[in-house]
């Protein structure tokens, strides 16, 4: 059984067991979370699409951290002109693990 899953503007295919990094969510480590825009459900009788989003499914995990993501190094140059700037970023994330997938 797996459930695609909207957050942060992105879909993701779960599954109970998985952890996956989402884009940062407000809560502690620990804590309960629960996705309810599901957009399609697979199981017993079959996939359950949604239109957009299936009513009464919903996803349920467990945040396990709150991280950042590797650095991503930005370098802008323009040619004859001296121009040279590097720049960082580190994109915040949060791990949860899937815990139940209910329809």
């Amino acid at each position: 059984m797996y459930a695609i899953i909207e957050t942060g503007g992105k879909q993701y295919k779960v599954a109970v067991g998985d952890r996956i990094k989402v884009e940062k969510l407000v809560a502690e480590e620990g804590s309960e979370i629960v996705f309810d825009k599901v957009i399609a459900v697979t199981g017993d009788e079959g996939l359950k699409a949604g239109a957009p989003y299936v009513d009464g499914a919903k996803v349920v995990g467990e945040v396990t951290e709150q991280g950042k993501h590797k650095k991503v190094v930005v370098v802008h140059y323009k040619p004859k002109k001296n121009i040279r700037k590097k720049n960082g970023h580190r994109q915040p994330y949060t791990e949860v693990l899937v815990k139940e997938i209910a329809l």
